[in-house]
């Protein structure tokens, strides 16, 4: 049996589906490297939110370092003036030595502050206590602004 000849139509057809066969593949690589591209951005982002996350807790932790000081101290109002406020307290320096060596970046140029506020005691005994705010500042690489924790204690 002798096979069927194809007419010039079919092969021209066949030639003309060629050429967008290719078309197609092109476009599917295109929107394949597009994806890529997303995914990338993505962990860029990422990487990049875990380093903030990192340098939160950094200074959340060396935050909470001074106030359990101050707690751990005669927590009468000069004393806390005298020992932790900065930028002259002695406590306040040997603890911004311990700021600065935490590898949070910019804190040497953005120093972190220390400030007292006399609050009214109230109730049957009327003690006033001392509101203590602990601000820490980093920088970033590449960041233009400063970012800062702040954390409130109140000592009686």
């Amino acid at each position: 049996m002798k096979p069927a000849k194809r007419s010039s139509t079919t092969v021209n057809a066949r030639r003309r589906h060629a050429g967008f066969t290719l078309l197609e593949v092109l476009i599917a690589i295109l929107i394949f490297a597009i994806g890529i591209l997303g995914i990338i951005g993505l962990q860029a982002v990422s990487i990049k939110e875990a380093a903030g996350a990192e340098y939160r807790s950094m200074a959340a932790l060396q935050a909470n370092d001074i106030i359990g000081r101050m707690w751990a101290s005669d927590r009468t109002a000069a004393t806390l003036q005298g020992n932790f406020a900065s930028p002259g307290g002695t406590v306040y320096q040997s603890w911004l030595s311990a700021v600065e060596a935490s590898g949070l970046p910019g804190v040497s140029t953005n120093l972190p502050t220390v400030t007292f506020t006399t609050v009214a005691g109230g109730g049957a005994t009327p003690v006033s206590g001392s509101l203590a705010t602990v601000t820490i500042f980093w920088q970033a690489p590449g960041d233009t602004a400063a970012h800062s924790y702040v954390a409130l204690a109140q000592l009686k």
